[in-house]
C-alpha cells in the first residue's frame, strides 16, 4: 500500500521519539521535569526545528519549549495567533521506558499477538476492523507504548515541516507548545502563560479518530495522614492504635458506587490511588474528580468528614488531611469564545472527517492552560488503549490528525487549503 510522505513523516519521527525513555514520575516534587529524558527529547525537538529554519523558540529548562512559526500572509493582513500542545512525557501505570515499537504495515483483521503472554483482541478492540488494511504500530507487550502523547509531538513536528515549505498554506503566526510532566498531574506548575501569545491553544492528546473534547473532570489530589499509637503486639490492648487499620477503615468507608471501575459518562468518583506505612504511620493518596466543580468539593468535605469518624473510631489517632485542586473544567473558558470550536467543525466539513465531541474523564495540560486564560480544546490523535501494554496507534489517523490541524490553521487565516 502506498504511503503518502505525511503519514511516512509522522510515522518515522513517532518511533524515534518512543524509543527516548521519557516516563514522568509523580512521587518527585523538588523538581521539574522528574526525569532527565524528557530534556533529551525537549532538546532533539528544538534541534528538529531549528534544522527546519524556525528561530523563534523559546526553551525552558523546567520542561516547556514554546516555537513560533511566523505568518506567511501579505502585509498588512491581521489573524490572531493560535498555538497547539503536545506532551513529551509518558505514564507509569506500566513501564513507560524501554519501549520497542513494532509497525503492521497491514493489518490483517486478526488478534495482534503481542508477545507469548499478551494479545489485543478484535473482540476487546471493536474499532480495529476499520484499520484493516491499514497501517499500525504496537508494543512488544512489555511497556505502553507512548501515543500519548508522543503521537501528539509527531503530529505537530510534521506539521511544522509543512508550515515552513515553500508550497505552505497561508496561514498566521503558529505557536507549537510542547510540555513535560503532563501526566503527574503538576507539569504545568512552573510554565510561564507570558510566553504565550496564543488566543487559544489547541492540545493534540486525544484518542480514536474524530474524538473531540472541550470538557473535562475537575480533578483534586487529596493525601491523607494516619498516625497511629505503636506498642509490642503482645500487650497492644487498649494501648496500640493501628494506623494501617486507620486507613483501611477509611478506604473502605468510600463508596464502591462511585469508584472508577464502576462509573462512566458524567459519573465522578473517589480513587484510592496508592497506600504505604506501618502500624506508626500509613499515608495514603487519593483522586477525586467530577465534572462540576462544586461536585468535587463536595468530596473532598466527605473525605474530611470521614477522618473526623475515623479519629473517633480510633481513639487516639489522628488524621491529616491535605487537598489540592489539580485542574478544572476546560469548558469553562472554551464556552467563552464559540469561534474556538466552529474552527475545529469547520475544518473537518473542509476535510470530509466525521468528527463527535466527547467528554474527557481525565484532564490535559489544556485544562490548566484554561484556567491561566487561554482555551485549549482537545484534539484526536489515533491512540488507543492509553497506559496499558495494549496501546495501539493507527498511522493513517495521525495522518487525518495533521490534515484537520493544518485546516483549522487556514481557517482562523481565512484561507482555503
Amino acid at each position: 500500500m502506498t504511503r503518502s510522505p505525511l503519514s511516512q513523516n509522522i510515522l518515522n519521527r513517532f518511533l524515534k521519539y518512543v524509543a527516548i525513555d521519557t516516563m514522568s514520575d509523580p512521587h518527585i516534587t523538588d523538581h521539574r521535569p522528574t526525569s532527565d529524558g524528557q530534556i533529551e527529547l525537549l532538546r532533539l525537538l528544538e534541534s528538529e526545528l531549528r534544522a527546519l529554519g524556525i528561530g523563534d523558540i523559546v526553551f525552558d529548562p523546567k520542561g516547556y519549549l514554546v516555537a513560533r512559526i511566523p505568518s506567511n500572509l501579505p502585509k498588512g493582513k491581521s489573524v490572531p495567533t493560535i498555538g497547539f500542545m503536545a506532551h513529551v512525557d509518558v505514564a507509569d501505570d506500566v513501564a513507560g521506558n524501554g519501549v520497542k515499537a513494532r509497525v503492521i504495515d497491514s493489518y490483517d483483521g486478526k488478534d495482534i499477538v503481542l508477545n507469548r503472554e499478551y494479545s489485543i483482541t478484535k473482540d476487546d478492540n471493536p474499532l480495529l476492523a476499520g484499520y484493516v488494511g491499514q497501517q499500525l504500530v504496537v508494543t512488544d507487550g512489555t511497556t505502553l507504548l507512548g501515543g500519548d502523547d508522543k503521537a501528539g509531538v509527531a503530529i505537530l513536528m510534521a506539521l511544522a515541516e509543512r508550515l515552513v515549505a515553500n508550497d505552505a498554506i497561508g496561514h498566521g503566526e503558529v505557536e507549537l507548545v510542547f510540555t513535560s510532566d503532563e501526566e503527574t498531574g503538576s507539569g504545568m506548575d512552573a510554565f510561564d502563560v507570558g510566553m504565550l501569545r496564543s488566543r487559544c491553544c489547541y492540545t493534540i492528546d486525544g484518542g480514536e479518530r474524530g474524538e473531540i473534547e472541550a470538557e473535562c473532570f475537575n480533578a483534586a489530589t487529596v493525601e491523607v495522614d494516619f498516625q497511629g499509637i505503636p506498642y509490642h503486639l503482645g500487650a497492644a490492648r487498649g494501648r496500640m492504635v493501628n494506623s494501617v487499620s486507620m486507613a483501611v477503615s477509611f478506604i473502605a468507608s468510600l463508596p464502591r458506587s462511585e469508584s472508577p471501575e464502576a462509573t462512566d459518562g458524567r459519573y465522578g468518583y473517589y480513587c484510592a490511588e496508592e497506600i504505604k506505612g506501618s502500624s506508626i504511620h500509613t499515608h495514603a493518596i487519593f483522586y477525586l474528580r467530577d465534572f462540576e466543580l462544586e461536585g468535587l468539593e463536595r468530596r473532598i468535605d466527605v473525605l474530611r468528614s470521614l477522618a473526623a469518624t475515623t479519629e473517633k473510631l480510633f481513639s487516639g489517632g489522628k488524621v491529616e488531611v491535605n487537598s489540592k485542586i489539580v485542574y478544572q473544567n476546560m469548558y469553562e473558558a472554551i464556552k467563552k469564545d464559540p469561534a474556538i470550536m466552529e474552527a475545529i467543525w469547520k475544518a473537518g466539513e473542509k476535510l470530509g472527517v466525521k468528527l463527535h465531541e466527547k467528554i474527557i474523564r481525565g484532564g490535559t495540560d489544556g485544562a490548566r492552560l484554561a484556567q491561566m486564560g487561554i482555551p485549549a480544546p482537545n484534539i484526536f490523535t489515533g491512540s488507543h488503549n492509553l497506559h496499558s501494554r495494549f496501546e495501539w496507534v493507527a498511522v493513517g489517523a495521525m495522518e487525518e490528525s495533521a490534515l484537520l490541524v493544518e485546516q483549522i490553521i487556514a481557517h482562523w487565516a481565512g484561507v482555503d487549503a
